[in-house]
């Protein structure tokens, strides 16, 4: 299936493997969980007997301790992607032209095209230098997804003063951002930001994340929010998650590590790899193809996201940073190919 909606695509899959046989490198999500999810989750059984308190205070105060912001700027969402449709579907009426990055999470084209709204696709290293009075909404992904690069803080909050003297809303998607030590731009006046706590707490399934909004957007995401919208065990595990900053901390250092381990192999068995501040490399598969490259490793056991999905990406590959015995099977495969 088509990662990108531009190329009429129902559904944009995120890259996985339902095979418990299968090394997955073709998902983001961090191998590893904090102590204590599983005993969280099963302890939110019996609060799940009632209605969970709403807004959810003691949620929204562990998201805004965790991003640095202030708890009343704290939409509750089931997962990052649903901050990102409810902020589309607030900013975009048809017509609208709405700022994409491309290479990227082909999601955004998707949920502009469903408010008939129009995508107009800027290059991912140009995003920050679109005039935003053009656009209804702008939308970086911060980490990039799947070039895998940051922008400065500087530039982003330039950015996103430029948007905010023009009028226009800023989506920033975050997904990533806490594999990282940058800052967030949560409570940023007229910028949206998306966070998800699938990535990096490796919990996909309990869907549950946040927008952070001031001002007006604020107001409008959390009058349009669904009440309820989180059940009691996402509640629950992901305030826990959000608390385990050594958790955190350990996965930061371990993905830098591995990281650059995994580009250095990866170079020299002549892989082009991109500059990346994200847990996965974007690898230009150079004199092969990107099929005898997913098919190779898929013979191995190992399953490697096809990039060549994402538009504007032709010889490529996106692996995630997994542990270190796990990426020195990939690295082995990967060098036999």
């Amino acid at each position: 299936m088509n990662f990108d909606t531009a190329r009429d695509t129902p559904r944009t899959p995120h890259g996985s493997s339902d095979d418990p046989d299968v090394l997955d490198f073709s998902a983001n999500t961090n191998p590893h969980v904090p102590d204590g999810a599983a005993a969280a989750y099963r302890d939110a059984f019996e609060s799940a007997r009632t209605y969970p308190e709403e807004p959810p205070a003691e949620y929204r105060r562990t998201a805004a301790e965790y991003v640095g912001c202030d708890p009343e700027e704290v939409v509750p969402t089931p997962g990052g992607l649903a901050a990102i449709r409810l902020t589309i579907d607030l900013a975009v009426d048809p017509g609208d032209s709405v700022a994409v990055p491309y290479p990227s999470f082909g999601e955004y084209a998707r949920e502009v095209r469903l408010q008939g709204g129009e995508p107009s696709f800027v290059p991912h290293d140009e995003i920050l230098e679109v005039d935003p009075a053009e656009h209804a909404l702008a939308i970086v992904c911060n980490p990039n997804n799947p070039t895998g690069n940051a922008y400065g803080d500087d530039d982003l909050r330039s950015f996103a003063a430029r948007c905010r003297k023009a009028g226009t809303p800023l989506l920033v998607d975050e997904a990533f951002l806490g594999f990282t030590d940058r800052p967030s731009l949560a409570g940023a006046d007229g910028a949206i930001v998306a966070r998800s706590l699938t990535k990096l707490f490796g919990l996909p399934g309990i869907r549950a994340g946040f927008a952070v909004a001031t001002g007006d957007w604020r107001e409008a995401l959390a009058n349009a929010r669904r009440t309820w919208n989180l059940g009691a065990p996402a509640l629950a595990t992901g305030a826990h998650c959000m608390r385990r900053r050594e958790f955190v901390e350990r996965t930061r250092e371990r993905v830098a590590a591995e990281r650059e381990r995994m580009r250095a192999a990866l170079s020299d068995a002549r892989y082009g790899v991109h500059p990346s501040d994200a847990p996965y490399l974007l690898l230009d598969v150079g004199d092969r193809t990107a099929g005898s490259v997913v098919d190779g490793a898929a013979e191995a056991g190992i399953a490697v996201r096809d990039a060549t999905t994402f538009r504007g990406l032709e010889s490529h590959v996106r692996v995630a940073v997994r542990t270190p015995t796990e990426n020195d099977r990939l690295l082995e495969v990967l060098r036999g190919l």
